[in-house]
């Protein structure tokens, strides 16, 4: 990040708008908003305008957006938010430019986590690292050969959708693991397992076997240096890391396995600080767009 620019970067969610300012390779003065999720697509352009402009008693020069799903990096559309039915088909970039009068660059959320973890984190070193973020679902950003990987319209890396078991990756990989398939939820297997709980170690056992098949998949496709772990449930690494590197340990090419550095994220800011870095990273290839 070019010394004494001051970048927005924001990390739009389902329940929250987080963001923050970068400065100097430094994220401060972060703030946070609930994400109005049900609200018309009126309402929640004029609510990320408004919280924008709340930053503008700085010189901003540039603005970064991660969004969690599909975007035509190019254009700076968005499509079919999950957990924002209202945004559909949405101009995100035109409303903003021409709202804000500031430059606009947007990215699926997972691509900005990883970036993040590659400009300011431990991944650093690592010409080719695949970030994954474990949480409500699961989502994950390819670098390769230093550059950020989204494929078309971001939708590179879409590793939860695929099928795994009697479902996909995201159902044993993400919360739905711990609440749908054991009704409980991470959290409370976590303080569990630190009291030696067997059945709790026992189920993140299971967990971690899951997560490590699913590094396999990435393995297979990308054969990464490192791969990083964020997202609420790397809190709970030291009880599934084991069933992880359990499985990954099968991985028939062991010269890609044994040479891999896997870890969690020291960072907090991951995705507002790698979205920051969208500004300096213009160089979208053209097949992202839709024509």
């Amino acid at each position: 990040m070019k010394r004494n620019r001051l970048i927005l970067g924001l990390d739009i969610g389902g329940t929250s708008i987080n963001a923050g300012i970068m400065k100097d390779g430094t994220l401060v003065e972060k703030k946070e908003i609930p994400t109005p999720s049900q609200a018309t697509q009126e309402e929640i352009l004029n609510t990320i305008a408004e919280f924008i402009r709340s930053y503008f008693t700085h010189d901003i020069d540039g603005i970064g957006i991660g969004i969690p799903g599909l975007v035509d990096s190019n254009k700076g559309i968005v499509y079919n938010l999950e957990n924002i039915p209202a945004f559909t088909k949405v101009a995100l970039k035109d409303y903003l430019e021409e709202a804000l009068q500031k430059p606009v660059f947007i990215n699926n959320d997972a691509n900005c986590f990883a970036l993040g973890e590659y400009r300011f984190g431990g991944a650093d070193h690592h010409q080719n690292m695949v970030g994954i973020t474990l949480g409500t679902g699961i989502g994950t950003g390819i670098i390769t050969n230093g550059e950020l990987y989204t494929g078309y319209i971001c939708g590179a890396g879409e590793w939860g959708g695929v099928p795994y078991k009697d479902s996909n990756f995201e159902s044993y990989c993400s919360s739905k693991f711990f609440r749908n398939l054991h009704h409980t939820t991470a959290k409370k297997l976590a303080s569990k397992a630190a009291e030696g709980d067997p059945e709790a170690l026992k189920l993140f056992h299971e967990y971690g076997m899951h997560i490590g098949n699913l590094i396999k998949y990435i393995l297979f496709t990308y054969a990464p240096e490192a791969i990083v772990i964020g997202g609420s449930i790397r809190k709970a690494f030291p009880y599934f890391s084991e069933g992880m590197y359990e499985a990954v340990s099968t991985f028939p090419y062991h010269s890609i396995s044994e040479n891999l550095t896997i870890y969690t994220s020291k960072l907090e800011d991951s995705a507002i600080m790698g979205a920051a870095a969208l500004v300096e990273e213009d160089r979208t290839p053209a097949v992202n767009s839709i024509k």
